[in-house]
């Protein structure tokens, strides 16, 4: 078979390679699988850590906002309760009732009170471990002395 003399004009689609002459390579050519080899894959390594990261911090603050309204429900169930046993709608203690109605709701009464007609609640809603979140709710007559100011 008859070799190819070696030119030095690149061939269609040869790239760095066409600098090549018989396994030599001309000064500024790079060989493939030089320095630069495996630089995309480090990137897109790099790019998809970061949307992970992204993604996990992401659902760590979406899980804590479905706490807080959590717990924001059950202050608001539990405020009610106690200003209905206040006021003698239902019958029942009213901070005891306040505090069934939040264990239903999956939190746990922390403050009780009230004035007249209208009842303030503080409950407690573990989030994670070692982090809780607290809401407070009052309920009662619009026009009742203890209400907060429109």
């Amino acid at each position: 078979m008859r070799r190819a003399p070696a030119t030095d004009a690149p061939r269609p689609g040869a790239g760095a390679r066409a600098l090549e002459h018989d396994g030599a390579v001309e000064a500024g050519g790079a060989e493939a699988g030089g320095a630069e080899s495996g630089a995309a894959s480090v990137l897109a390594i790099g790019i998809i850590g970061a949307m992970t990261a992204l993604a996990v911090a992401l659902l760590a603050l979406l899980g804590v906002f479905v706490v807080s309204q959590r717990a924001a429900n059950a202050a608001d169930a539990a405020a009610l309760a106690a200003a209905d046993a206040m006021s003698g709608a239902v019958p029942g203690v009213p901070c005891r009732l306040a505090g069934a109605i939040a264990a239903r709701n999956g939190a746990r009464l922390d403050g009780c009170g009230g004035d007249g007609a209208t009842a303030s609640v503080t409950v407690v809603v573990d989030a994670v471990p070692g982090f809780a979140i607290t809401a407070s709710a009052r309920a009662g007559p619009p026009e009742w002395p203890g209400a907060a100011p429109p």
